[in-house]
């Protein structure tokens, strides 16, 4: 059987967006960063790799990617001696612990 012209190309652009989709180096989506209710930062569609930087700390993080976040008290992503990161899941909206202090950077959780 075979088939037709149209509906090869068709199949191979269809292939070609899905090869290209699982390559991103972006996250789609937006992540917004509050500091007591005040918006400080909204990233839109930021790369997926390193280490992401706050202007001064944040509060409260609203996730609305496609991808997880692991949320530091640090300027550089790093975890300080005897502390740990925050997780803030796809589409969900998270806030500091007053005892953790406030979030400085950021980085996408590996899938």
């Amino acid at each position: 059987m075979r088939a037709s012209r149209p509906l090869a190309a068709l199949t191979g652009f269809a292939l070609l967006g899905i090869a290209l989709t699982a390559c991103q180096d972006q996250a789609s989506g937006q992540i917004v960063a509050r500091n007591d209710g005040r918006v400080v930062q909204t990233l839109t569609n930021p790369s997926v790799r390193g280490c992401h930087r706050f202007p001064g700390g944040v509060t409260h993080v609203t996730n609305l990617t496609q991808s997880s976040l692991r949320m530091y008290t640090t300027r550089d992503c790093t975890v300080p001696a005897g502390g740990a990161y925050d997780f803030v899941d796809i589409g969900a909206t998270d806030q500091v612990v007053r005892s953790t202090g406030l979030w400085n950077s950021f980085d996408f959780a590996p899938e």
